[in-house]
């Protein structure tokens, strides 16, 4: 049965014959229309990988970033809307800073996932408001749980993740990450690997300009999460470059 057009889909609130809630649909046809974002949780760390696509020559380097610090050891990487990815991006903060305040620790990844899931949530039942058009991937790392990479979707479901992906080039991606293992790689082979990823999606959409954005959490920097550490983003571009020219090589010797 089609519903689309007749009424059921002018409200988050309401469900349509079929089960479904057209507003949330439309919130993940924005995601899909974002560049690709990546998470890939290895032995001791977490990556976050971003191809940010340049609409503006005009633009600063480091404008529209889709990465965010949330707490000392704890990272977001969004795919869609950047300003409903900021304004999420703060919710997390405060929650963070609600329970470093009340606890006296650092928020688990776990509880943080809990709670702005919730808010996500909440956004999708009630007429007055729309659904965020957002899928929110958290990276964290600690001495006693170790890597943890999460996925909120736009309908405020989570998951926990070995590897996941965002985005424009969503599939593409999860069958490149799907070949290989990577809860037992290091830090410097993740990031190659994480550069390659992002450089070989982005190759299908060769006629736009597009940005390298990275973000690290793990034991290498000392529990800390990092944006775009100057090193290991040279690392990660270069290995990104070498395996574009090695595709382009295979198909002109077919």
């Amino acid at each position: 049965m089609s519903t689309i057009g007749t009424g059921y889909d002018l409200s988050a609130s309401q469900f349509s014959p079929d089960g479904r809630v057209f507003q949330i649909d439309y919130a993940s046809k924005a995601v899909e229309k974002s560049g690709t974002v990546i998470g890939i949780r290895g032995k001791d760390c977490v990556i976050l990988a971003v191809e940010k696509i340049i609409t503006s020559k005009l633009y600063e380097p480091d404008a529209a970033g889709r990465i965010f610090i949330v707490e000392k050891n704890i990272g977001m990487a969004v795919a869609g809307l950047v300003a409903d990815g900021n304004y999420v991006a703060d919710i997390a903060r405060q929650e963070a800073a609600n329970y470093r305040q009340q606890f006296e620790q650092v928020i688990p990844l776990k509880h943080l996932c809990d709670r702005v899931s919730a808010y996500v949530h909440a956004y999708t039942l009630y007429s007055a408001v729309r659904p965020f058009g957002l899928s929110i991937i958290l990276a964290s790392w600690d001495e006693n749980d170790g890597p943890q990479l999460y996925k909120i979707e736009p309908s405020g479901s989570y998951f926990g993740y070995f590897a996941c992906a965002s985005g424009k080039a969503k599939q593409a991606a999860k069958t490149e990450m799907e070949k290989s293992r990577f809860v037992d790689w290091n830090t410097e082979d993740l990031v190659k690997r994480a550069g390659e990823i992002i450089y070989r999606v982005h190759g299908e959409d060769k006629d736009k300009d597009f940005r390298f954005e990275m973000g690290i959490v793990g034991r290498d920097t000392q529990g800390g999460f990092l944006i775009n550490p100057k090193a290991l983003t040279e690392v990660a571009i270069k290995a990104g470059v070498n395996a574009n020219q090695e595709d382009d090589s295979g198909d002109e010797a077919h």
